[in-house]
C-alpha cells in the first residue's frame, strides 16, 4: 500500500465507491477484528491474497521487524502485528490515513508499531534500519515499485535472508529487480499479481 498516489496515478478505490470501507484481520490475536478506512485513494490487499501471503510467512513472522512501506489502510502491517511480529514501521503519504492508523493502533493497544507520515522515497533516503520483512504495495501504475526495491538493497534496509512482498497490477510485468532478490513464491488473484522474494546479498 502506498506513499499514496501521485496526481497522475489512478485512484485505488473502485469507481463509484465513497465513504469509509471495512477490513478484517484474518489471523492471530486480533483475528476477526474489523476496522474502517477511508475509501478514497486506497486499494487494500484483498483478504484472499493476505491469507495466502501470511501462510507463506508463517515460519518467519514471529518476532520479525517489518516495514509496511506504502501502508494505506495498514492491513498488511496490522496482520503482521496480529500474528506476532515484534515491530512494524508504517509509512504513508496520506495524512488522513496516517491519523486513522495511529488512532486504531492506540485503540487496539498495539505494541511495537510506529507510523511515519511521508512518501516512500523520503523515508528510504533516511537512516537505514534492518528489516526482516518488507511489504511493498504501491499504487498501481505509479512506477514506484522497482525504485523502492533498489533503494532497499542499495541503502542496506534489508537483513540477509529477509523477504520482500511485492504487489502490482496483474496486467503489468513485474519491474526488473536487483540480483540480490531471489524469487520464492508468486500468485495472482483477479487484477492483482503478488510475489515473495528473499534477499541474499551479492558477495
Amino acid at each position: 500500500m502506498s506513499p499514496r498516489r501521485p496526481k497522475s496515478a489512478p485512484a485505488r478505490s473502485s469507481p463509484g465507491t465513497a465513504g469509509p470501507r471495512q477490513l478484517r484481520i484474518i489471523g492471530g490475536r486480533w483475528r476477526g477484528r474489523r476496522f474502517r478506512f477511508a475509501a478514497a485513494e486506497i486499494r487494500p490487499t484483498p483478504d484472499r491474497v493476505r491469507e495466502t501471503l501470511f501462510n507463506w510467512l508463517m515460519a518467519r513472522i514471529a518476532g520479525a521487524r517489518c516495514l509496511d512501506l506504502f501502508a494505506g489502510s495498514g492491513a498488511l502491517g496490522l496482520e503482521a502485528l496480529s500474528r506476532g511480529a515484534a515491530a512494524v514501521q508504517f509509512v504513508e503519504r496520506d495524512a488522513l490515513a496516517c491519523r486513522a492508523l495511529r488512532e486504531l493502533l492506540v485503540a487496539w493497544e498495539a505494541v511495537g508499531a510506529q507510523v511515519q507520515h511521508g512518501g516512500a522515497e523520503q523515508f528510504l533516503a533516511g537512516t537505514p534500519q534492518s528489516f526482516d520483512i518488507a511489504f511493498l504495495d504501491p499504487p498501481f501504475a505509479s512506477g514506484l515499485l522497482g525504485a523502492a526495491v533498489s533503494a532497499l538493497e542499495a541503502r542496506g534496509w534489508m537483513r540477509p535472508g529477509g523477504v520482500i512482498y511485492l504487489e502490482h497490477a496483474r496486467r503489468e510485468p513485474l519491474p526488473a529487480l536487483p540480483s540480490g532478490f531471489q524469487p520464492l513464491r508468486s500468485g495472482a488473484a483477479g487484477e492483482v499479481g503478488y510475489h515473495l522474494f528473499e534477499y541474499q546479498p551479492r558477495s
